[in-house]
């Protein structure tokens, strides 16, 4: 959080020389970060009771709920793929209606959309919600896994503090974008909680690696920062947060995970089956052909990942700003892959994520 406060502010102040500095503590920083994530995560999420972090099942639990226990209503948005730094930048935007409060929490592993949201709405590991539905939960990395974001709230929810009522929004589309921004004021209910995910953000780090204009427009992380400010000002998430003071409910605002803008290509040796994650391999037998840029675990149940049908066994997770490359598509991958921003890996800025509670200011 340090790093990222001063990664900002020296950007800002447009000093170079300072920020090149700063940035020459990340490689040291992220071989810590990946060790001891290897350590201790497997004892988090073996025993959730024990001592830990905050992780993506507890944002429910510890954030949510004291909001809702002291309001009538409470709008809960979720940006997807929001860093700690993208947050940091678009906080001073709303900083003019609200007080703002952040904390931080821990995304579960992978770092990817159908395991980390899921496990945010729902208060459980992947493993657990697996055996609780498994009609929801299939053996594919697609969107379809993150169908049942409603249902996973509403029963959480239940289970903390009985029935209450959801109002429930995803944006991915112009057209829903659109459609939002014409009728936010009943979209923001005035009981119970309102929930919001956007998916801007994610759908801009993954379009990134696809489009020469979007890696020219967010060719770093501070370029990329002004680029989610600029969609952020003018995104109907801003007018749900200004209608939210409106009405004077607060707003709790947090991200599923982030991303890391890659650089160094790691050579993987994995059968046809294996999964095609940039970022984590599940396989058997699957391997770095480097292992300080990926961590091995031999086994799914160590991470609480639910066995797969198919390809079951270990679970490859690039550390730092590594990216997984086959050796038969070696250049191809190099050549489409170096520079983009992924997710699925271990790193801070896929991890720490940014919880902030928005309070609205007495007039």
């Amino acid at each position: 959080a340090e790093i990222v406060r001063w990664d900002v502010d020296l950007a800002r102040a447009n000093e170079p020389g300072l920020l090149q500095s700063l940035r020459s503590l990340l490689p040291p920083m992220h071989r810590a970060f990946s060790s001891f994530v290897a350590t201790r995560y497997p004892q988090w999420v073996g025993d959730l009771g024990g001592e830990r972090p905050p992780l993506s099942v507890d944002v429910v639990n510890e954030f949510l709920l004291p909001v809702l226990s002291g309001h009538r209503a409470v709008v809960f948005m979720v940006i997807d793929c929001l860093r700690l730094d993208q947050w940091r930048v678009l906080e001073s935007v709303v900083n003019e209606w609200f007080d703002v409060e952040t904390t931080h929490y821990f995304s579960i592993l992978p770092t990817a959309t159908p395991y980390a949201r899921n496990a945010l709405f729902s208060g459980l590991l992947p493993a657990e919600l697996a055996a609780r539905h498994p009609a929801w939960v299939v053996d594919r990395d697609d969107e379809s896994l993150n169908a049942h974001e409603r249902e996973l709230l509403e029963l959480h929810l239940n289970e903390l503090r009985g029935p209450t009522p959801v109002r429930y929004t995803k944006i991915s589309t112009r057209t829903e974008s659109d459609e939002l921004s014409k009728r936010v004021a009943s979209a923001v209910s005035s009981d119970g909680v309102s929930a919001f995910v956007f998916n801007f953000i994610d759908l801009l780090t993954h379009g990134r690696a696809e489009s020469a204009i979007l890696q020219e427009m967010a060719r770093d992380d501070a370029a990329f920062r002004e680029l989610a400010e600029q969609w952020f000002r003018h995104s109907p998430a801003l007018a749900v947060i200004r209608e939210a003071a409106r009405r004077k409910i607060p707003v709790l605002v947090t991200s599923d995970h982030g991303s890391i803008h890659c650089h160094t290509p790691a050579t993987v040796f994995a059968k046809r089956d294996a999964s095609l994650s940039l970022r984590y391999k599940f396989g058997d037998n699957v391997r770095a052909e480097r292992p300080e840029l990926a961590l091995m675990f031999p086994d799914e149940a160590m991470l609480q990942l639910p066995r797969r049908a198919t390809n079951p066994g270990h679970v490859l997770l690039a550390t730092g700003d590594s990216f997984f490359v086959y050796p038969t598509k070696l250049r191809e991958y190099q050549h489409r892959y170096r520079g983009a921003f992924l997710h699925g890996g271990v790193s801070p800025e896929e991890m720490i994520l940014p919880v902030s509670l928005l309070s609205p200011r007495a007039a």
